[in-house]
């Protein structure tokens, strides 16, 4: 693009942009930046009215409207998606645009750099715009709005300066981008400090939410702020934190979780951290991977749920594993809350001892009073398969075969000490019972296969 003749008058240059609409390219060598520094502090850019720079200044100051709607036309012709902006963005550019040509100029009137307001001038630039146009172009797209700018500056040079100036003005355009380039990394940090803390409030309100057991509508609200894809299946993780300082721990979630591609909202509620997983197919092995987020001793992982507005179920039973895993010392790390059954009802978690006494006490009752029967005789003989035939007048292959089955319907094999104990507290649970309710089939979501599958029987059965 090449612009039309001016060398008196640059009120009608086609194409110079602003140098203060970005910030500059690569430093120059060290030699030039010496002899720069030297000519600025000569007086060459410092004293308005009577510096080698005043008719210059004069011509920037008469082509700002030129320089900047130059600028815009050179990005809207060679940047595509500046093109997809909305018109209200746009003019936030332009705007910012003109600014920058007019910090230029002032910032050459103040002496090119050499006094302390450096800075104060070049951050004038973008507090023109409001603080929605740094979330709407990111940092990657305004390095691409420097370069064009700087692009076009360079070819526009000697059109703007007065004869035997260019160079003066050349140095001082690139000293002054690299100013606002600065500027611009300001103003992402500032942006992005504060959408961080922001993020942080909101995350620990969600999480509070889910805990608390909030409406579906606060839950998706919240979510929504925080662009949460609700990805299936949605898990709660509950475990220790390792304490500090709550940005740290929630930093180091927020690496691991990138690492094995799940999304994850994490907060802290006293001394415990916990975890939204989404869109982790085995929420206990994406647990795992996330370990190291976690402090000392257990971490529980609720079940699996369509969605986030259904997450306080999975929420509710990661909490009430949690306060019972220590009644299993030897539990795994992670461990799943459906495996923590039998130690939630003895704490007295009502959702524990209705599915014990619903998918398995019923299922046993359902499935034929021999089954209970044998079960009763295999734990009252001591676990010893000969003993409980004896005692039921049966051969010890119908006593193993009885067994099985009762592995079949329930999930929970009598042979298997862990899954003999959730038994016997089932038994135990389902009995205590005063009044014997209609088994109904829990959501699959919320349910271990094994426990599934007792339900699937059950209603073949009926």
């Amino acid at each position: 693009m090449t612009a039309a003749t001016a060398p008196s008058d640059v009120g009608g240059v086609p194409h110079p942009p602003p140098a203060g609409l970005s910030g500059a390219p690569a430093a120059p060598p060290e030699a030039d930046v010496v002899a720069l520094v030297s000519t600025c502090q000569a007086g060459a850019v410092s004293e308005p009215g009577g510096t080698e720079l005043s008719a210059t200044l004069r011509r920037i100051e008469r082509a700002a409207g030129a320089l900047a709607t130059a600028s815009v036309s050179r990005m809207d012709e060679t940047l595509p998606w500046f093109r997809e902006l909305p018109a209200d963005q746009r003019s936030w550019v332009m705007l910012v645009a003109q600014a920058g040509v007019r910090s230029l100029v002032q910032w050459l009137h103040g002496g090119g750099g050499t006094t302390d307001s450096t800075q104060e001038v070049s951050d004038e630039v973008f507090a023109t715009a409001p603080q929605a146009l740094a979330r709407s172009i990111t940092l990657q797209q305004t390095v691409a709005l420097i370069k064009v700018t700087i692009d076009v500056v360079e070819e526009q040079v000697s059109h703007l300066a007065a004869k035997g100036e260019e160079q003066q003005l050349r140095e001082a355009v690139l000293r002054f981008s690299r100013e606002i380039a600065f500027a611009a990394a300001r103003v992402y940090a500032r942006a992005a400090e504060s959408r961080g803390s922001w993020d942080a409030r909101l995350q620990a309100l969600l999480v509070d939410a889910l805990l608390r057991g909030d409406s579906p509508d606060v839950l998706a609200s919240r979510a929504a702020a925080l662009g949460w894809a609700d990805a299936p299946p949605v898990s709660v993780a509950v475990g220790r934190s390792p304490g500090g300082e709550v940005a740290a721990v929630l930093h180091t979630v927020y690496r691991q979780a990138r690492r094995i591609g799940v999304e994850v909202i994490g907060g802290v509620h006293g001394d415990r951290l916990v975890i939204v997983l989404g869109g982790a197919a085995d929420p206990v092995a994406a647990t795992e991977k996330l370990l190291p987020a976690f402090g000392d001793g257990p971490v529980v992982v609720g079940p699996g749920v369509p969605s986030l507005d259904e997450a306080t179920e999975s929420a509710r039973a990661a909490l009430a594993g949690f306060r019972a895993a220590p009644a299993w010392p030897t539990a795994p790390r992670p461990v799943a809350a459906a495996d923590l059954l039998p130690e939630r009802a003895l704490a007295g978690d009502a959702e524990a001892r209705r599915r014990l006494r619903h998918d398995v006490y019923a299922t046993l009752v359902r499935a034929g009073g021999e089954l209970l029967e044998t079960l009763d005789a295999f734990f009252a003989a001591g676990g010893t398969l000969e003993s409980a035939a004896r005692s039921l007048f049966v051969h010890p292959n119908t006593v193993r075969y009885r067994l099985r089955r009762i592995a079949e319907v329930t999930g929970f094999s009598p042979l298997a000490a862990r899954d003999a104990f959730a038994l016997q507290v089932a038994l135990t649970v389902g009995r205590l019972d005063p009044v014997f309710p209609a088994v109904t089939t829990v959501p699959t979501q919320t349910m271990t296969p094994a426990v599934r599958k007792t339900s699937q029987t059950g209603d073949d059965r009926r």
